[in-house]
């Protein structure tokens, strides 16, 4: 792929929701670096807000990806904000067109699609960087630099933990978009960050064999406390008290507000009463979080065996208190812990000159700009480094290295849901396998 040659790159925004405006946002800052030159969304409001905010003129505006796809390329990159069973098709016309791509994760929701994608990225030579921002958090990129200096020796174990707070856990993953399994299973949806970090960790070796575990065992029916009812505003007796009021976390507290107000786009600022009423109708984040009709699970464990000997865990645990992700790495040298939210991990090594002893070294890595700790921004400063061929960060990898995470949350649903060990020699053929 020759390199962009010039200074800023210029994209579009596919699907100019809540992450690809995230992303989009890098420019405003960084107009020397990226322009936002067009957008591409259903809805025409979004389109319109994006074209007011960036100032590119009216013909730069389409309704959909196929619509972009069929015009002359009149960008360098694409930002793909799409929903995730989407992510594919609308990526696929785009790279034969000639666009490099920002993926929003997940890439896709099985195999298939996956090898689709895989395979046009070889055929187009085009750039696909897939938005795991977590790796480009100064908190993980720190880590990951002191494994890759053998600090700890060769990894071992490896083992993290996601927590998801109560509040994120009613708006995403039981009134939200990411409810159901037939949309994405929530080791997918929530956990191919973690998954993705495991395998960066591992420094690119391939998994071979999943287990999982795991159920839906809070939001459930016969769990309503009593006095609730089917909807918070409607016919809830403990609305004022319960800590999933959808009144509190979306209208008072502004709780991932820009997920609950998605079906009310049509009225220009919405007041609060707008919002009320809503919530009282047809809302469906108006519901009662233990009456929804969701099925993904709220706690799962993910068990990988490495093609190196090397194993590795990972823990979702929903509704806690506060969103937090925790991470042990073992090693033969040493050994890396830490808490995300708080930024801080430890470096223990044994101290040989005295028996039983060891060494502390304590890290403090600053958690700031955006809710990934920091990584938001940074993972598109990657992408434009890359497409100008500059010298990108550690944290930056192909398509190719994405592709290992997605493979563990296929196998961990098919896993949990049929009791089994799931070996992944066949669903690695799928995916990397030539088409004719």
């Amino acid at each position: 792929m020759a390199k962009i040659s010039k200074k800023p790159v210029t994209a579009i925004i596919v699907g100019a929701g809540h992450r690809g405006l995230v992303y989009g946002s890098y420019s405003l800052e960084h107009s020397d670096r990226l322009k936002i030159v067009g957008v591409a969304d259903p809805n025409p409001i979004r389109r319109q807000q994006v074209r007011d905010l960036y100032g590119f003129p009216e013909r730069n505006c389409y309704e959909s990806a196929v619509e972009l796809a069929i015009q002359p390329q009149f960008a360098d990159a694409v930002i793909n904000g799409t929903m995730d069973h989407q992510h594919v098709s609308t990526s696929i016309p785009l790279l034969k067109q000639g666009y490099h791509i920002l993926l929003e994760k997940p890439i896709c929701q099985t195999a298939d699609d996956l090898s689709l994608l895989v395979q046009t990225v070889r055929e187009t030579g085009r750039k696909v960087l897939v938005c795991h921002v977590l790796r480009f958090a100064p908190f993980y990129r720190k880590i990951k630099e002191i494994v890759a200096s053998g600090a700890i020796g060769d990894l071992i174990n490896i083992g993290t933990i996601e927590g998801v707070s109560y509040h994120h856990m009613g708006v995403a993953f039981v009134r939200g978009k990411w409810r159901q399994r037939k949309t994405n299973p929530i080791m997918l949806a929530k956990c191919c960050h973690d998954l993705d970090l495991i395998c960066w960790f591992n420094s690119g070796v391939r998994p071979r064999v999943v287990s999982s575990v795991g159920g839906l065992s809070i939001f459930r029916r016969e769990n309503a406390p009593p006095g609730s009812g089917e909807r918070c505003l409607v016919d809830c007796q403990i609305e004022e008290t319960c800590k999933y009021s959808a009144k509190k976390n979306y209208v008072d507290y502004d709780f991932w507000d820009f997920y609950a107000w998605d079906s009310i786009e049509h009225i220009s600022n919405p007041t609060r009463e707008d919002k009320l009423k809503s919530l009282r109708t047809d809302n469906p984040f108006g519901r009662c979080v233990w009456r929804c009709d969701n099925d993904v699970m709220d706690h799962q464990s993910v068990l990988i065996e490495f093609e190196n000997g090397s194993v590795a865990n990972h823990q979702l645990i929903c509704a806690t208190p506060k969103g937090d992700r925790r991470i042990h790495l073992m090693g033969t040298e040493g050994e890396i812990f830490g808490f995300m939210k708080e930024g801080t991990f430890v470096l223990r090594t044994p101290q040989f000159m005295e028996c039983c002893n060891f060494e502390d070294q304590h890290f403090d890595v600053n958690v700031t700009g955006d809710m990934h700790g920091g990584g938001d921004l940074r993972l598109v400063d990657d992408f434009v480094s890359v497409l100008l061929g500059e010298q990108p960060s550690i944290s930056t990898t192909d398509l190719f290295d994405s592709v290992n995470s997605h493979l563990i949350a296929f196998a961990s649903d098919e896993a949990m849901l049929n009791r089994k060990c799931v070996n992944l020699e066949e669903l690695q053929e799928i995916v990397f396998m030539e088409r004719g």
